[in-house]
């Protein structure tokens, strides 16, 4: 019981790092193409990289919420935010991921389980000192 507890709370607080770290560099972003000369097609390879940091550190802190497990929870946090954003899309706009959408994603969930693996042996490193 213990262990769903850990697991399902891992999942929440790094799915919310996740939405709080995009909408934030979200809005630093809109702000930078408002205010500057700057137009999106320039500043997309900073979304994309600002998307892959988010899920990573969704992931090590869901790992290191979870205490075990990491790369099983960082996976749930990034396969949990990418039905999201396909739920959101299909729902919202009315289409589906397209190929180079399901490569990103299945990178997503790569990375978020990188992260998760790191978050875990960085706690368990920091418990036994």
């Amino acid at each position: 019981m213990e262990d769903s507890k850990n697991i399902g709370s891992g999942v929440l607080f790094g799915l919310i790092i996740v939405f709080v770290l995009a909408i934030v560099c979200s809005l630093i972003i809109s702000l930078i193409l408002t205010f500057t000369s700057l137009q999106e097609s320039s500043v997309q390879f900073v979304v994309t990289a600002v998307s892959f940091v988010s899920l990573f550190i969704g992931g090590f802190v869901s790992g290191g919420k979870g205490k075990q497990k990491g790369w099983m929870l960082g996976g749930l946090t990034g396969l949990s935010y990418s039905l999201i954003i396909f739920l959101f899309q299909y729902l919202g706009h009315d289409s589906l991921f397209n190929l180079q959408q399901i490569i990103y994603h299945v990178c997503y969930i790569l990375t978020a389980m990188m992260g998760g693996i790191l978050g875990v042996n960085m706690t368990n490193k920091s418990r036994a000192a």
